[in-house]
């Protein structure tokens, strides 16, 4: 198993990469240009960027994902392939994509689209909160320890 991180507004970034640490678990973040640091280059850490267009960090993602690795990302377009091709796919807010919950999500997130096209507001996510953090990690651990 690899873990690949849709890094470049991930906020649980270095937990993920922490637990990998104990595990001997390569992570890869993938991450747009725009988004460099030179924090990036950690032993067990694979850093590859992408252009900055639209969606080229979830193409390049999606493209080197295997069956069994696990992806972390709170985007659920790329969440749904991910499922589809076999991974594990958390958010960082602490829970699992599952294909009983995808299709709900995606609804979710088209109806907001349309709502916001047509001139209506929309609540945005809720700031990300140390207890949060600690919600993935304790399911980032279930998920790597089954």
């Amino acid at each position: 198993m690899k873990i690949f991180i849709d890094a470049d507004a991930c906020p649980v970034t270095n937990v993920v990469i922490e637990e990998a640490f104990k595990r001997d678990i390569l992570v890869t973040l993938v991450k747009s240009y725009a988004h460099f640091s030179p924090n990036d280059q950690q032993p067990g850490v694979e850093t590859i960027y992408v252009d900055s267009a639209s969606e080229a960090a979830d193409y390049k993602l999606i493209a080197l994902v295997k069956q069994g690795d696990m992806i972390i990302t709170q985007d659920y377009g790329l969440a749904s392939l991910g499922l589809n091709k076999g991974c594990h796919v958390l958010h960082h807010k602490g829970f699992v994509y599952t294909h009983d919950n995808i299709d709900q999500l995606l609804q979710s997130r088209y109806l907001s689209a349309m709502a916001r096209k047509s001139g209506q507001r929309t609540k945005g996510p809720k700031a990300f909160t140390n207890q949060d953090q600690e919600k993935f990690r304790n399911k980032l651990i279930e998920v790597l320890e089954p």
